[in-house]
Parts: structure tokens; C-alpha cells; sequence
């Protein structure tokens, strides 16, 4: 029990890591729409953020993982961090000087300000620089530090947003001839939202600098030529997943008619966000098991392992899940409380059983990871993208209950879906885990048809009584089919 205590204590900081900071966006996605002018304003926002993460995973090509694999599998650990750093060093410094020269052209092309561009180049450049030394600290088990810093990131995030958007602003107007009033700049709410994340994120690489001073400034080429090819199917796979999570808004805004386009994608991005919850919980657990699945990959019990992880992934996620859903109505209150967003309310449980089935694919991946097939990894991830597009060009135009950005949500959820399925299919040869699939199985289909009833039927979704109820049934289902682990663990405990 002592192998699944290390790890729980591991994934529970670096659920405290993403989850504080992620709750304390919340707090950003309440305040842009309420700052922001228009849902317009907010949909162009996402639509530069959601470009914003392809470039994110063109710029760590896959090194992240890669680090991981020869982290542990190689004898000179040293160089392993060094030739990752020298590799991502000159070509975020490549990137930087390209990206500089074009800004101009990138600016006309996704129909923003230049000043825009330049901040988000920045920012990207500056997010890549601190990959390694992120991965260092999880390689090294230091979830702490890992947090700490993360954690310092957001709130130096969230403390700039809320000065720029707010106490800027009143300062301004309350003295016109003060010096707030003078470097206050009116109906620039984009783009202190950028300079907020600038310099948030300069801040983290100053913290994490050092890392750049310790290393032997001598890259092995050998070594760099094995990680790149186990990387860049990582790469490929990457820009799938970003097509699968964000490319949906960039095509609301390119299929749908040009008057609602972007008011449709505002109201869209900011009821995808109440799915978060589900994004947290999948998000720490990854950071967690990644490395875990590499440092236990020679253990003789290791199949059996990861068979039981996964399915205790499943009985949280899906209790998260169904009670996400369950106080859905109340979340949009606290999280969102401007109504002109609530139209999109319909894609919420779509959107967070999108992510839990994403949730299972990270588990499910273990076998192409650790047979260093990553290839089948990239396919698994093309197909997902595939079918994300297809369903999204398919449906979006349609008028109806599943067009437009239902249409989108329907797309993400069967795109993880097919994932899963696919992942779980092609690894039962080539990595046999004796995963418990009847109660996995169960579980996942309770929670959906759960979910379903409290959400769609409308008595059932105002009444709460009813609906606490079904999550109370819910936990006894749990409670009764793990009966004899969970009295294991209490009599161990009271030994």
C-alpha cells in the first residue's frame, strides 16, 4: 500500500498546484466576463488563446515526455537534462526571432492587434524556457517546489489581472491627474489581460533561471537524435489534443454565421469552463502518474499495478463527474454569474465526461509509452483529432438542438471517446493489463446515465432533493462493490 500512498501523496500536490491556481482562475473567467465589454471581446480572447496552445506544443515538441522516459532509463542523468535544455533553449530562441519578424503578418492573419501578437510571443517563449526545469522537479519527486512555484505564478497572474482590470481603472477615474491616470491606457482590457500573463510568466522563468547555470553547455548528439524520435510522435499527438481541446472555438467562430459567430463562441468558452473540476482532477493526476509509470515500469507486479490505479481513476472521476453535473446550475451562479453566458449551459456534462474519458486514455496509454511505441500514441491521437474535425465541419452549420456549439461538444466527446476505446483495444496484445473491466465498465455507465437524469430531465434538474439523493446511490453502489478492499484497509489500519 505504500507504492499507491507515495503516489496519492504526490498526485494530491500536484492536484494542489493545478487545483488552487485553476480555482483561482475562476475567479479570471468571472471577472473577463464581467469586465470585458461583450461576449464578443471574450470570444476573441479565447480564440487567441486557444492558437496560443498549438504553439505551446510545437515548442516542447514532445521533449517533456522524452526527458522522462531517458531520465530513468539512462545512467548519465546529467546529460539528459542538459541535452533537453540546450534543444529547447535555441529553439524557443529560434522561434522568438521568426515569430518577431512575421508578428505583423500573424497579426493581420488572426485579425488582432500587433501589440497582441508580440505579447503572446513573448509568453510562449518564456512557457517553453521552463519545461525542463518542470520536468526536472517532477523526475526528482519534488512536488513542493513544483507547486510552490506554480502556485506563485497564478497569483501573481491573478493579482496583475485584477489591478489592471480593476484598480487601474477606478484609480484613473477617481484622480484623472494622478499617476495611475497617466499610464492607464482606456479600452485596452485584451491586452493588459496579455501583459498580465507576461509578466507572470517572467517571473517564473527568473525563478527557475538557475537551472541554465548548472548544466553543461554541451549537447550529445546521439542522445538528442533518441529523444527526438521518441518524442516527436509525442509532437504529433500533442497537435491532435490541441485540435481536440481548442480548435472547436476557432471553428464556431469560421463555420457559424458572422452575426452570432462570436457571441456564440463567447457563451460556449465560458460554460466549456465550468467543466474544469474534471480538467483539475485529470490534469494533477497526470502530473503524478507520468512518472510513475516510468519509475515502476520494471517491477514484476507492475501490470497489476496499473490495473488497479486505473480503476480507482475511474470511481473518483466518476463520482467528480456526477456531482459536477448534479450542481452544475449552482456552479454557473458562483462561477459565472452573468447570465447572457448561460445559454450555453447544455454542453457542461458533455464537456466534463469529455475529460474523464481523456482522464482514462492517459491511463490506458501506458502500454505504447512504456513499449516505446509512441507512434501508436500519435495514431490513437490523429484519429481523435479526425473525428473532432469532421463532427465539428458535420455539425456546427446544422440548425437544430445538435448544431452549433453543441454540435462542437458532441465532437470533443466523441473524439476522447474513440481514444479511449482505441487505446484500450490495441493494447490488450501488445501490454496485457488485467484491468477490472466489468467494474469499470459499471461504474462509468452509472455515472453517465446518473448524470443524464439529473441534468436533462427538467423536474429532476431543479429538484435538489432528488438529486443528492442520486449521488447518495451513487456512493452506496461505489461503497458495495469495494466493500471487501475498503474493510481491508480498516483492519490494517486498526492493527
Amino acid at each position: 500500500m505504500s507504492l499507491y500512498k507515495n503516489l496519492f501523496k504526490q498526485t494530491a500536490i500536484y492536484g494542489l498546484a493545478m487545483v488552487l491556481p485553476r480555482m483561482l482562475s475562476f475567479f479570471l473567467v468571472r471577472l473577463y466576463t464581467n469586465v470585458l465589454p461583450n461576449k464578443a471581446d471574450y470570444a476573441d480572447l479565447t480564440t487567441v488563446l486557444s492558437w496560443m496552445v498549438f504553439f505551446n506544443v510545437i515548442l516542447s515538441y514532445g521533449l517533456e515526455t522524452a526527458f522522462f522516459r531517458f531520465y530513468n532509463s539512462e545512467d548519465d542523468k546529467k546529460k539528459v537534462i542538459a541535452t533537453s535544455t540546450i534543444s529547447i533553449f535555441w529553439s524557443s530562441l529560434s522561434f522568438l526571432i521568426v515569430a518577431l519578424l512575421f508578428r505583423n503578418t500573424l497579426a493581420n492573419y488572426a485579425n488582432v492587434e500587433v501589440q497582441y501578437i508580440t505579447y503572446s510571443i513573448w509568453i510562449l517563449v518564456l512557457d517553453a524556457l521552463v519545461v525542463i526545469p518542470f520536468s526536472k522537479l517532477r523526475a526528482n519527486q519534488r512536488p513542493m517546489r513544483y507547486a510552490a512555484i506554480k502556485i506563485g505564478n497564478v497569483v501573481i497572474n491573478l493579482g496583475l489581472n485584477f489591478f489592471f482590470l480593476l484598480a487601474l481603472p477606478n484609480s484613473a477615474a477617481s484622480d484623472p491627474n494622478g499617476i495611475f491616470a497617466s499610464i492607464y491606457v482606456e479600452d485596452f482590457q485584451v491586452g493588459y489581460i496579455f501583459l498580465a500573463n507576461l509578466i507572470s510568466s517572467l517571473s517564473t522563468f527568473v525563478v527557475l533561471s538557475p537551472d541554465y547555470f548548472k548544466i553543461n553547455w554541451k549537447i550529445d548528439p546521439e542522445l538528442w537524435k533518441r529523444m527526438m524520435q521518441y518524442g516527436l510522435p509525442i509532437l504529433i499527438a500533442g497537435i491532435a489534443f490541441a485540435i481536440n481541446e481548442h480548435f472547436d472555438k476557432i471553428l464556431l467562430g469560421k463555420l457559424l454565421p458572422p452575426n452570432i459567430a462570436k457571441s456564440e463562441v463567447g457563451a460556449y468558452s465560458a460554460c466549456y469552463k465550468l467543466g474544469l473540476f474534471m480538467v483539475l482532477f485529470r490534469t494533477a493526476y497526470s502530473l503524478g502518474i507520468e512518472p510513475f509509470f516510468f519509475s515502476h515500469a520494471s517491477n514484476e507486479n507492475a501490470p497489476q499495478t496499473y490495473a488497479t490505479i486505473t480503476k480507482y481513476f475511474v470511481i473518483f472521476g466518476s463520482f467528480i463527474s456526477l456531482s459536477v453535473i448534479v450542481f452544475a446550475d449552482l456552479l454557473k451562479i458562483i462561477l459565472l454569474d452573468n447570465e447572457t453566458y448561460w445559454s450555453a449551459m447544455k454542453v457542461v456534462p458533455l464537456i466534463v465526461f469529455a475529460n474523464f474519458f481523456l482522464g482514462i486514455y492517459t491511463n490506458l496509454s501506458v502500454w505504447y509509452k512504456l513499449t516505446n511505441k509512441t507512434k501508436i500514441g500519435a495514431y490513437i491521437s490523429l484519429v481523435g483529432a479526425a473525428v473532432t474535425l469532421a463532427l465539428n465541419y458535420l455539425l456546427i452549420p446544422l440548425k437544430g438542438p445538435f448544431g452549433g456549439y453543441y454540435g462542437s461538444a458532441i465532437a470533443t466527446i466523441a473524439a476522447y471517446g474513440s481514444m479511449m476505446a482505441l487505446s484500450y483495444y490495441l493494447g490488450r496484445n501488445k501490454y496485457p493489463i488485467p484491468y477490472d473491466r466489468i467494474r469499470i465498465f459499471g461504474y462509468l455507465v452509472m455515472s453517465i446515465l446518473f448524470s443524464a437524469i439529473s441534468f436533462y430531465i427538467p423536474y429532476i434538474r431543479e429538484n435538489y432533493f432528488i438529486k443528492i439523493g442520486i449521488l447518495f446511490v451513487f456512493l452506496y453502489f461505489i461503497y458495495y462493490s469495494e466493500k471487501e478492499t475498503l474493510l481491508r484497509i480498516i483492519k490494517r489500519k486498526t492493527k
